[in-house]
């Protein structure tokens, strides 16, 4: 069966989430907003589902006038304002260190509570959080910078940037509300999972970010507290959402010389060093489909491919350093094996080199232990994906028994990968038979998106 899937893996059936927003802290990417008035800037509840692709301090909100910010400081949640000493401050002994998970947040204000911690609770996937490294609660009666009429920031504070997806960002201007409002556990898995919020009343700046409209990313599902987009594209509008969680890469398992960005889904080597990127989710079982975009330079020591190997690889060339490895040369007409530990092997009939720019694909076919590889339209050896035991055109037969995970390797030079929320530019658009992905290219009869629910189907 597959295995290996995030945290909190969002489960078959009920409400379904659409998209979310991209941010990439490289361009600066965020949201802003001058709030109004508010209905009652003591009592609101901020919700929203987060899946982090970067470590310190990443930034989820902040005001400019005694400002406030939410935010991950390193691998801890932190709600906090300062001005001139801390009005309040609350910071998690809870780590947030799965870069693969959604986690959905909620931060209830009443400031006229008589019992201080009563005036801020934050709830972490519908469970309130009580163990704190930092507790300091506003006085009785404070008067908040956040849902106030000042500037508010979504993936920014100052020149501090967030790299992560945001999905289903809800304001309530007005109620201190309980998570129930914005998600419920699912009675059969017990994963907590988002609920419809269209109907609550969201007070005079409550705002509802669906981000559906990928022409205006800002804009507020609930009414007309929309955002002003400041870098962002359409091309940041993304599938992976906390219904239908995508795999992306290992941000755990990178090299050291490794930089990831656009959500994790971009891996650039800026020294004259190997680094092998895996992905989050492994597969041992099922077809499976994913897309790459070669770098726009050159394409010298960059490979694409599949490896029984998930995060021991990190600094080195996974297919001289370790076993049970496949992978096409972007920079050559070869196809490189590595089934036994030592050196690899290759193949060079059938294949021929990528070119700058191209998106190249994988097909894997683990009912039937077949990797297929492609450029364009076209399979590499004449392949037929949809073969299935004859495998036909195949690159390679894969050892069976074995969890594989898609995997990268790159030498002083960038890649990207899509497994069905691409982070660059798609002209065609085509989904798998589920209706999962966004790819380039037509995806084979049978094969899927690498993304929770396709798992949960195939379990």
């Amino acid at each position: 069966m597959p295995i290996i899937l995030p945290a909190n893996s969002a489960v078959a059936g009920g409400f379904n989430v659409d998209n979310s927003c991209r941010f990439n802290s490289g361009s600066s990417d965020y949201l802003n907003k001058n709030l109004g008035t508010p209905t009652n800037n003591r009592k609101w509840s901020f919700s929203f589902w987060v899946k982090r692709a970067g470590s310190g301090n990443q930034m989820i909100t902040s005001t400019n006038s005694s400002t406030s910010y939410t935010y991950f400081g390193t691998d801890q949640f932190a709600f906090e304002q300062y001005s001139g000493g801390f009005n309040y401050r609350l910071k998690t002994n809870r780590l947030f260190r799965d870069f693969s998970a959604w986690y959905h947040i909620v931060i209830a204000v009443d400031t006229t509570q008589g019992t201080d911690t009563n005036r801020v609770k934050i709830y972490v996937n519908g469970v309130q959080e009580t163990s704190f490294e930092f507790a300091t609660y506003p006085s009785q009666n404070f008067d908040t910078s956040f849902n106030s009429a000042v500037s508010h920031f979504i993936g920014r504070e100052g020149s501090t940037y967030f790299d992560g997806y945001l999905s289903e960002v809800v304001l309530i201007d007005g109620q201190q509300l309980a998570p129930t409002s914005f998600g419920e556990f699912d009675e059969d898995s017990g994963i907590w999972k988002p609920i419809d919020v269209s109907g609550l009343t969201f007070g005079n700046n409550g705002f509802y970010l669906d981000f559906e409209d990928s022409s205006a990313l800002g804009n507020d599902a609930a009414g007309s507290n929309n955002f002003t987009v400041n870098n962002l594209t359409a091309i940041d509008q993304s599938t992976d959402t906390c219904t239908t969680n995508f795999a992306i890469l290992n941000f755990l398992a990178k090299g050291s010389s490794s930089t990831f960005s656009e959500g994790n889904l971009k891996e650039t080597v800026g020294s004259a060093t190997y680094n092998t990127s895996t992905s989050t989710i492994g597969v041992s079982s099922g077809k499976w489909y994913w897309e790459y975009k070669l770098p726009s330079g050159g394409l010298n020591y960059v490979l694409y491919g599949i490896t029984s190997v998930e995060s021991s690889a990190r600094d080195a060339d996974v297919m001289t350093n370790f076993k049970t490895s496949y992978a096409k040369t972007s920079y050559a007409g070869e196809f490189r094996y590595n089934t036994g530990g030592g050196a690899y092997s290759t193949d060079t009939s059938g294949f021929s080199a990528d070119s700058t720019g191209d998106i190249v694909k994988i097909a894997l076919d683990l009912d039937n232990n077949f990797i297929y590889v492609g450029n364009g339209n076209s399979w590499y050896n004449s392949g037929n994906p949809e073969s299935g035991a004859s495998g036909t055109g195949a690159a390679k037969a894969v050892v069976a028994g074995l969890t594989y995970f898609p995997m990268m390797i790159v030498y002083n030079n960038s890649l990207e990968i899509n497994f069905g929320s691409a982070p660059y530019a798609i002209s065609s658009g085509n989904a798998d038979g589920n209706g999962f992905g966004n790819f380039e290219y037509t995806v084979p009869s049978g094969y899927l998106a690498l993304c929770t629910k396709n798992l949960a189907e195939n379990s």
